[in-house]
């Protein structure tokens, strides 16, 4: 009997027997198509519970200082220094402190009285409020989700759900669960969602968001498949046909750090009412942008609950921190900072064209004039620019113009300024001319920027910033618009493939091999600039090295093969002295 069990064909071989016969009987108009909808029977002495397996636990690594997030933080951000030290000592004692409780087991499980310090940011529009969870989210890793608050409702009713932005942290983190428990929610507009004084009866989509919103910020279990999500649908029952388990997947939300903001238009109007009651000394009305924040730092809880917010939404919300209104000269600022991504995104609009593009620093401050006037914040400043560049952007493509400066002149008359570039060489020459020692400038700028603020962080990684890799990388950014930071991640990067290179020869010819710094730098001066060309390069310079290199390997008379500039640019010259 067991003999005739062990020969039967398993699933696979049956249907391939079966489809063999019957294709040379009928050709190929017959095939049998395997459904796999159900999973193969569980062998005997198998567990028959339906969790899912469990599955080794990733370590979580954190060891950023509050100080280093703040500084990396002032090479994007103009002025809020309040706002970028709270979130910056907030956040790294949120995650080092995850760390250090995984770090122990008898510390891992616990987290009966654990307070998260959720953070709550006040603030105009267009300081920067999403700007700076974004940079700071993209800085640690972390999986990052933003949700407007204005698009929730309660649970059950129609519009969105609170904990589908649970849901979307696992598929920003690429569906490891273990990595988005880590994750940032960032949910803007949040006083949109304050109940209304003049309202009566039940409203889902503000107290009901608030109530939605209470348990997630504290610690809940938000389950990722749900009748509403066809494709959490679909994944469980793939999950099913192959293992033949049901999977019960959760996210836990103890370790989500939750960060609300918004504008908070008429907090100050109740703030100076408190303090007016308890004598606090602010009368008359609220006149200035400065007045108003000095209120909005005053705030409480109290003022918070006075405006519509329930006081336990309040409570789960224990850090506060208030942004300023941004004036004229903060703007300039941000349009003269090299990371400025108003300025960056519209050199890559031109760029796109083939047409390089810098400005001047008085249009700099005509702009920064102008944006201010709207009173939009640095949002003002966006507008500015399309409104000045749209014409020149419609028009310069189809000529042969490949270098645009923008001047004082060309922002408060843009048409005007268009129509003289197009109509004279002469105009187009100066344009020209002016480019070119505008450049000089800026790349000189730029060199003294990286230095100054990412020379530490090139350090670290192994990249050391002499002048000559600084000025490839202020070259860079010029050719591509691109952001600094970006820049000295890509030459990190084609540093790196150098290193494997050497180390792919060390390890075939056994014999050490490194790069001089002089060598190092003309590879990375190697036009296109790319880890591709680096690695065709090591190709070439293997295989001429390769036997020179195993046979100073068998002499044992060297302990080093230092490869020079001159061994790059004629490397069969230079094996061969090595050898004779």
């Amino acid at each position: 009997m067991s003999d005739t069990k062990k020969s039967l064909p398993s699933q696979k071989e049956l249907e391939k027997e079966l489809s063999d016969y019957l294709s040379q009987k009928y050709g190929e108009q017959v095939k049998i198509i395997s459904t796999g909808l159900f999973p193969q029977a569980r062998a005997e002495g198998s567990p028959e519970n339906d969790k899912v397996e469990g599955r080794k636990k990733k370590a979580f690594h954190f060891n950023l200082a509050p100080e280093e997030l703040v500084a990396f933080l002032d090479e994007y951000v103009v002025r809020q220094d309040e706002a970028k030290a709270v979130l910056a000592t907030k956040i790294c004692t949120h995650f080092n402190k995850i760390r250090y409780m995984l770090e122990r087991t008898c510390l891992g499980k616990t987290s009966v009285g654990q307070v998260k310090s959720n953070v709550l940011l006040i603030g105009p529009t267009g300081v920067g409020k999403t700007y700076l969870i974004k940079l700071i989210a993209q800085h640690l890793g972390v999986p990052f989700v933003k949700g407007d608050a204005t698009k929730f409702s309660e649970t059950g009713y129609v519009g969105g759900d609170v904990e589908d932005l649970v849901r979307d942290l696992v598929r920003q983190a690429d569906g490891d669960i273990d990595r988005a428990q880590y994750g940032i929610i960032y949910v803007d507009e949040i006083d949109k969602i304050a109940a209304s004084q003049n309202r009566l009866g039940l409203d889902v989509s503000r107290t009901g968001v608030q109530r939605a919103l209470l348990k997630p910020m504290e610690e809940t279990e938000v389950e990722l498949k749900v009748p509403h999500d066809p494709i959490s649908q679909i994944e469980a029952m793939e999950y099913y046909r192959a293992t033949g388990k049901r999977e019960k997947r959760v996210v836990n939300t103890r370790n989500i750090l939750f960060i609300m903001s918004g504008a908070f238009d008429g907090l100050e109007a109740i703030i100076k009412k408190r303090t007016q009651r308890q004598g606090m000394g602010f009368e008359g009305n609220i006149t200035s942008k400065d007045e108003a924040v000095k209120l909005l730092k005053l705030v409480k809880a109290e003022d918070l609950i006075e405006f519509g917010f329930e006081s336990e939404f309040v409570g789960r919300l224990p850090v506060l921190a208030i942004l300023d209104a941004l004036e004229v000269d903060d703007l300039y600022a941000i349009l003269t900072n090299p990371n400025s991504a108003v300025i960056v995104g519209k050199k890559q609009d031109f760029k796109a064209y083939g047409i390089s593009i810098l400005f001047e620093d008085e249009a700099c401050r005509e702009i920064a004039i102008l944006a201010g006037q709207e009173k939009t914040g640095a949002r003002g400043l966006v507008s500015v620019v399309e409104k000045v560049l749209l014409p020149f952007e419609k028009k310069l493509p189809s000529t042969a113009i490949r270098h645009l400066v923008v001047t004082v002149d060309m922002v408060q008359h843009p048409a005007r300024e268009l129509d003289k570039l197009l109509a004279s060489a002469a105009t187009r020459e100066r344009v020209g001319q002016r480019y070119q020692e505008l450049a000089g400038q800026e790349h000189d700028r730029v060199i003294d920027f990286i230095h100054r603020t990412l020379g530490g962080y090139l350090e670290k990684h192994g990249v050391a910033p002499t002048r000559q890799r600084l000025a490839m990388m202020a070259e860079q950014c010029q050719q591509e618009g691109a952001d600094p930071l970006d820049v000295c991640d890509f030459f990190i990067a084609l540093i790196a493939e150098i290193e494997k290179c050497t180390q792919y020869m060390t390890e075939k010819c056994d014999m050490p091999v490194e790069f001089s710094a002089e060598a190092v730098d003309y590879l990375l001066a190697r036009k296109p600039r790319s880890t591709e060309t680096l690695h065709t390069i090591c190709e070439t310079l293997y295989k001429t090295f390769e036997y020179g290199l195993r046979l100073l390997s068998q002499r044992k008379e060297s302990e080093k093969v230092v490869i020079t500039r001159e061994g790059v640019e004629h490397p069969a010259a230079f094996i061969n002295l090595k050898i004779v």
